[in-house]
């Protein structure tokens, strides 16, 4: 019996298999380092198109989940994100046809647009491979306290190719890297193809969802016509700079369809994350978020950086600009917060009001209630 069968017959009255780690009492990473770094490995071979779409459309909740993370000194951690597919015949076989699509970012249009873009093709899935590369290529944080964690979502064989998943789980545990396991298809399945590893991969969590479910509510409520305009008042408040600074404001826009295209919800999702300052952080092309990262920037700055209207500025003029713009976007953001929260109230009324059967296990459901139980492990709450 191997070690995948055995961990198995231990547990197999679980669904969800969590493992609870020696937890961190306090705090010792500066409040200004401290980070939570999500690397999500999704399995693309040809089976695997409904986990794409649900990645696409749930991902602005798993964000907002993060951002809602706190410390016990209530220090907000910044939120990184890295992307990886697998199984994909057309990547490089010498690597497993494993390849990186994000190194870890907080530059979340990005993620979500290279998400958007992805397409399946029939392949060999070795999820050994990409848990170890995405430990070997990523920069991982060396901080005891700080919640790492890795999210692997896919079906056939976990025990495909050269590179055994137990070499990826030791490195795991070096670094103190949690590996979640996210099966797509069945309880019995997941047990035959060894997906339920539990503690075996840095002490992480085994689940498996439906990732053909695509029915999800886009229940209309009295604040979305609120949160449409509200979200289209913060991109207002974006000053591009530098070469790409304009580009950027143009994809900002352009994700901001890419998600609308995939319902009201993960439009509303996708704004009420945008609101999150932690983790919707834009320091590399927009003034406003550069300027809070660094109250030099526009000193350092070249004026040939500057967008066309602020290029003929004094500094002490551009600096007002942007601490104008600054109100402006904190303002808007109380605004889409508060009624997001009203949103989320009145489509919990209206569930309640009219019950239903048990909701289908999602991508969005799984990692949600993975990321609430394992923060705690890190002295972290999900306020």
């Amino acid at each position: 019996m191997n070690l995948a069968v055995k961990t198995f017959v231990a547990a197999s009255a679980l669904t969800l298999f969590s493992f609870s780690t020696p937890s961190v009492n306090n705090h010792t990473t500066p409040p200004e380092q401290r980070k939570i770094q999500v690397a999500i490995l999704l399995d693309v071979s040809g089976s695997m198109q409904g986990l794409i779409e649900q990645a696409k459309a749930q991902l602005w909740n798993m964000v907002s989940t993060l951002g809602r993370v706190r410390c016990s000194d209530k220090v907000t951690p910044q939120v990184e994100l890295a992307l990886y597919e697998y199984g994909r015949t057309t990547n490089d076989v010498s690597k497993g046809y494993v390849k990186q699509l994000s190194p870890f970012t907080t530059d979340l249009d990005a993620v979500s647009k290279i998400l958007f873009s992805l397409r399946t093709n029939g392949g060999e899935e070795y999820c050994g491979q990409v848990i170890y590369s995405s430990l070997d290529e990523l920069g991982w944080s060396t901080e005891p306290d700080m919640y790492k964690v890795i999210f692997i979502a896919g079906n056939e064989d976990f025990l495909q190719g050269n590179l055994h998943f137990t070499k990826a789980c030791t490195k795991a545990k070096e670094k103190g890297v949690i590996v979640n396991t996210i099966y797509c298809g069945s309880y019995d399945m997941a047990v035959k193809e060894h997906w339920i590893l539990g503690g075996e991969c840095g002490e992480g969590s085994f689940t498996h969802i439906n990732h053909n479910y695509n029915n999800f509510d886009d229940i209309p409520t009295p604040f979305d016509a609120t949160l449409v305009q509200l979200n289209t008042k913060l991109n207002a408040t974006y000053v591009g700079y530098g070469t790409l600074g304009s580009a950027n404001v143009v994809r900002q826009q352009e994700v901001d369809m890419l998600n609308s295209s995939q319902g009201k919800k993960t439009a509303m999702k996708r704004t009420e994350a945008k609101a999150k300052a932690n983790v919707y952080s834009n320091s590399s092309w927009d003034m406003v978020d550069a300027f809070k990262a660094d109250s030099t920037f526009i000193v350092k700055m070249d004026k040939s950086q500057l967008p066309d209207s602020l290029r003929n500025k004094s500094v002490v003029e551009v600096q007002q600009f942007i601490k104008t713009k600054t109100e402006e976007r904190s303002l808007i953001q109380k605004q889409i917060l508060d009624a997001s929260a009203n949103r989320s109230k009145y489509i919990f009324e209206q569930k309640t009001a009219t019950p239903g059967s048990n909701p289908e296990k999602t991508l969005e459901t799984e990692i949600e209630n993975i990321i609430r139980t394992q923060v705690k492990r890190f002295n972290m709450t999900v306020e």
